[in-house]
This record gives C-alpha cells, sequence and structure tokens, in this order.
C-alpha cells in the first residue's frame, strides 16, 4: 500500500534539507526560492521495534520495512493560488499526496533569507492555508455551479447533497478556514474526494529549529506558539533540526549514537517524522515473518483479514480460507511458531477478524 506525504511551506525554511535527510536523495538545496523545481520522491523507510526483533529471532535473508514515500514539493508564495512563484505546478504537486508535512521555520539566521522578512511560524502557516484555501474555494465554486446546473433537471439526491455541503465549505473556506477543521462526516468527505480538496488533507508540522534550540525545545518562544496553533486544529507537531538531521543522515552507522548523545537526542527526529506521516493516516502495520523474509505492511486501520490479504496479492483476497495469527511480543518470546501453537498463542481466524497492529499473520487460501 503506497501512501505519500507532500513536504510543504514557505521558500528557504529547510524544506529540501529534511527531504535529503529522509531519503538521502540529494535534492538541490540552496538559498534562494524555486530551488527545487520538480518534486523529488523519496521512499522512507518506517521505523518499526518489532520488525527489528523478529529480525533478531530469524535472521531472515530479505527485510522489507512500511514505507512512506516523502515528496519535496517547492517553496509556495503569497498569491500561489493564483500562479505567483510557480503556484500551479506547486498546488498541482500537494493534489496528488495523501498527506501534508507542513515544515515551518522556527530559527533565526541573518545568512537565511526569510521569504517575508520576519521569522513567525503561525503567520508562515498562515499563509500557506490561506493559499490552500483559495484553490480550494475556486474548486468549491466550480463545483457549486455544476451542482446548481445539475439540479435544474433530473439530478440525483446525491447531487443535491454535495451541493449543500460545498455551500457550506464554501462560507468557511472564505473565512480561511481549512476543510478538514470543517467537521465533515465519512459520508461528506467521501462525496467530495474526487474533487482532491487540498484542505482537506491531513496534516502535521513539522518544527524546524536550531541545533542549538534541541536542548530547550519545548520551551522555546517559536515551538510554543506553532504548538498551540497546531494543538487548536487537532495536528501533532514533530520538532527537528534538519541541518543536524542531513549531519546524521550522513555519519556511519557507529558514529551516529555519539552524535545523538550530544544533541540529546534518543533517536533521529526523521523516524519521528516518518511514524507521524504514517499514524495520522491511521495507518497500521501486520507483519509476516520467517527465514526467507521478515516484512512489515501496512493497511487501514480497521481492516479485516481479506483486505489484509489483499495487500500481500490480489489472490490472497479472492481466495481466502483462513488467517494464522500470532501476537508479535508472543512470538518473540517463545521463540517459534510451534512454540506459539503449543502455547495456544496462535489463533485461526476468520473473514470477519479485524487486523490489529503488530499482528504476526500466515495466511491460507484457495485460487
Amino acid at each position: 500500500m503506497a501512501i505519500s506525504c507532500g513536504i510543504v511551506g514557505l521558500p528557504n525554511v529547510g524544506k529540501s534539507t529534511l527531504f535529503n535527510a529522509l531519503s538521502s536523495a540529494g535534492a538541490a538545496v540552496a538559498n534562494y526560492p524555486f530551488c527545487t523545481i520538480e518534486p523529488n520522491v523519496g521512499v522512507v523507510p518506517v521505523p518499526d521495534a518489532r520488525l527489528d526483533a523478529l529480525v533478531a529471532l530469524y535472521h531472515p535473508k530479505s527485510v522489507v520495512a512500511a514505507t512512506v514515500n516523502f515528496v519535496d514539493i517547492a517553496g509556495l508564495v503569497r498569491g500561489a493560488s493564483k500562479g505567483e512563484g510557480l503556484g500551479n505546478q506547486f498546488l498541482a504537486n500537494i493534489r496528488e499526496t495523501d498527506a501534508i508535512a507542513h515544515v515551518v521555520r522556527c530559527f533565526e539566521d541573518d545568512n537565511v533569507i526569510h521569504v517575508e522578512g520576519r521569522v513567525d511560524p503561525v503567520a508562515d502557516v498562515g499563509t500557506i492555508d490561506t493559499e490552500l484555501c483559495l484553490k480550494d474555494l475556486e474548486t468549491v465554486d466550480k463545483r457549486i455551479e455544476r451542482a446548481k446546473k445539475a439540479l435544474k433537471g433530473t439530478a440525483s439526491k446525491e447531487e443535491k447533497q454535495i451541493l449543500e455541503i460545498c455551500e457550506r465549505l464554501k462560507a468557511g473556506l472564505d473565512a480561511g478556514k481549512p476543510a478538514r477543521a470543517q467537521g465533515l462526516g465519512a459520508e461528506e468527505t467521501a462525496l467530495l474526494r474526487d474533487q482532491g480538496l487540498l484542505t482537506l488533507k491531513k496534516v502535521f508540522y513539522v518544527a524546524n529549529v536550531a541545533e542549538k534550540q534541541l536542548a530547550a525545545a519545548d520551551s522555546d518562544k517559536y515551538v510554543r506558539a506553532l504548538r498551540a496553533h497546531a494543538e487548536a486544529e487537532g495536528a501533532p507537531v514533530v520538532v527537528i533540526c534538519a541541518a543536524a538531521e542531513a549531519e546524521i543522515a550522513g555519519l556511519d552507522a557507529t558514529d551516529r549514537p555519539a552524535f545523538l548523545d550530544s544533541l540529546g537526542l534518543k533517536e533521529p527526529g526523521l523516524h519521528a517524522v516518518a511514524r507521524t506521516a504514517y499514524k495520522i493516516l491511521d495507518l497500521i502495520t501486520f507483519l509476516t515473518a520467517g527465514e526467507d523474509e521478515c516484512r512489515a505492511w501496512t493497511v487501514k486501520r480497521g481492516a479485516k483479514a481479506p483486505q489484509a490479504a489483499g495487500v500481500i496479492h490480489t489472490d490472497f483476497e479472492r481466495g481466502f480460507i483462513k488467517a494464522e495469527v500470532i501476537w508479535w511480543e508472543d512470538l518473540v518470546k517463545l521463540g517459534s511458531e510451534a512454540a506459539c501453537r503449543a502455547n495456544a498463542k496462535l489463533n485461526l481466524e476468520g473473514k470477519d477478524y479485524v487486523v490489529r497492529d503488530g499482528d504476526v499473520i500466515h495466511f491460507k487460501f484457495n485460487v
């Protein structure tokens, strides 16, 4: 299940530096707007201690982690919704992603230009939100006109629902309120899926700080302001120093622990970025394990066993018979599938079984 997260923000806030650290893809980094013209895409593994434990148990020939595709999108500027900068192209790139990682500058540095001439995280968020709301407003206006024309004829009941939702959305977008903050239900969201609304996407914020700010990030005035804003809309905030993360990513594995310790970090901040992207999309992981391969698979929370089987192969879902399920901790503790079976820790589950985050599953199927 491929998922993508767009990295957005104003120019020179550290988006490409973060992307380089995440993916080691070598995106260009420079101190001027629009350094990143075409969106760069990096496939980033989601750190998972459960998978690591299974690898230590089985010593498999192959290890495959769950992944998130991060898309580095060039900096948006005021007026992007009207095509300013390279607005139309960038907004189209955002439209194609599942979620948004909004990188916000929370550091002062006279050597790094700020496109607005000041450091103000909440104002920066407002600039991006305004441009995305304005673009969505165009989309909603067009859909309202289409619905009104359809209702003059023999339009469906669904068309009337869409008109009502869009008129409500328009009022909120006019007031600068993103679609995701307007209390839409699951059914209403489903009706709008084809519209590709930018502000309906899940968002989390990445507070990019200077290295000297890491130790006291919780009390930093810029981080606190961003967190207060994010909390009001129910969005997570991850604090990182993108420059330090890029340095960590370039070190040998043996040198990383000492450098992390010098920064007061238990793990790279990038791990939290990848996990947060995964979490806000309400995704969970089930695992398969053996001597040939240990692998983490991604499904939506609430997926049933046949759907999970289909992530591995469509034939598994089509010919699903049953699932042999072991909780990962039981497998690690007891040391083998046979031991789990002998200790009644292996369960046979049918089509209605809801997969848990951390299940180790072996599917039985017939086609």
